[in-house]
């Protein structure tokens, strides 16, 4: 009789019955776990901007001209926008974090928006100008194209205009 009770699963004395209910609960955890990675990877991603990567000639009067690559990364309503311009280059050593700019560009078509900030990496003598990450606020459908660059650096304004389309076209978020 003792045997009986043993192999019928009461979970006395073999494990038997134990193991069961584990192996039912492991199994649910499992199956939940793969619907989550499921679910997560059709989800739509955070920084969905396109293109990421963009070009446009500037005009920054006496200052110079050349070609400037802007480089869009977005968190939600949040955006960033890294400046590299070779239409600016550094007279003297420029400190990381002390070139102050503003990035304007042209919202949907007819208004306009701006990215600010004042983070830059340390800029050698003779080197071509780059800022960024400037933050800005974006809504999903956003197309922003670059219209002109304010850069302060030692208290020396520079303003910059867009001389050419933004190439391969604007930034779409």
């Amino acid at each position: 009789m003792r045997h009986d009770m043993l192999s019928r699963g009461t979970g006395r004395g073999t494990g038997r019955g134990t193991g069961r209910g584990i192996g039912r609960g492991i199994g649910s955890a499992l199956g939940a776990g793969a619907l989550a990675v499921g679910v997560l990877a059709m989800a739509p991603t955070a920084g969905a901007v396109e293109p990421q990567s963009a070009t446009l000639s500037f005009d920054c009067g006496s200052f110079g001209s050349g070609t400037a690559t802007l480089t869009a990364a977005q968190n939600g309503t949040s955006a960033t926008i890294q400046v590299s311009t070779s239409a600016i280059t550094a007279p003297v050593n420029v400190a990381a974090g002390s070139v102050r700019s503003t990035l304007t560009l042209t919202k949907n078509g007819s208004g306009t928006t701006t990215f600010t900030g004042n983070r830059n990496p340390a800029i050698p003598s003779g080197s071509p100008v780059s800022t960024g990450p400037l933050t800005g606020t974006v809504a999903a459908g956003d197309s922003l194209v670059g219209k002109s660059l304010k850069i302060v650096v030692f208290g020396i304004t520079v303003n910059c205009t867009a001389t050419s389309a933004q190439s391969p076209g604007p930034f779409v978020f």
